[in-house]
């Protein structure tokens, strides 16, 4: 599901929040009439760079719900953010959904929709410019916005990563 070389979390070392994002109905016909199930895609965080996506399908929308949120917790990883905004502008896909991130300045607010609102509010992210591109499909939405947050680096990891003081990084 999430990428392997992402920094997974237990979810017993923080307190999360979950945001439901959609409930799918699915109507199955038979002879004995119409067989209602539902599923449902949740997102918990603890809004400090912690986030995870689940789904959870059941014949009750609570059930389905809670299903998810069990699965969320299972897939929680670590993204950089800095300070209340993203570090710099990201696109992230999956599937036929295309999303980008900007950094906004201090009170912005987060200027998103749907989907990507609540991915980026559960992670703590609170400024924020954010587009979705392409599918509308809000699994897709949540596991594009995931990925384009994963793909977030700080100046800090930049400047491990070539071996280069941080003073090299912003001045090349």
């Amino acid at each position: 599901m999430i990428a392997s070389n992402a920094k997974r979390v237990k979810s017993s070392e923080t307190e999360l929040k979950d945001r439901l994002v959609a409930i799918n109905r699915v109507t199955k016909v038979t002879k004995g009439g119409r067989a209602f199930k539902f599923a449902a895609i949740v997102v918990v965080g603890d809004e400090k760079g912690v986030v995870g996506y689940g789904l959870g399908k059941s014949k009750e929308v609570t059930d389905a719900v809670s299903k998810g949120i069990d699965d969320a917790k299972k897939n929680l990883v670590k993204v950089t953010i800095s300070k209340t905004t993203v570090p710099h502008e990201q696109i992230g896909k999956y599937g036929g959904a295309l999303v980008l991130l900007k950094p906004a300045a201090p009170g912005t607010g987060v200027i998103a929709g749907g989907a990507m609102r609540a991915v980026l509010e559960s992670v703590g992210i609170h400024d924020v410019l954010a587009k979705s591109k392409g599918s509308s499909n809000p699994h897709n939405v949540v596991k594009a916005t995931i990925d384009a947050l994963l793909k977030m680096r700080d100046a800090v990891s930049i400047s491990e990563q070539r071996g280069i003081k941080m003073s090299k990084v912003f001045n090349g």
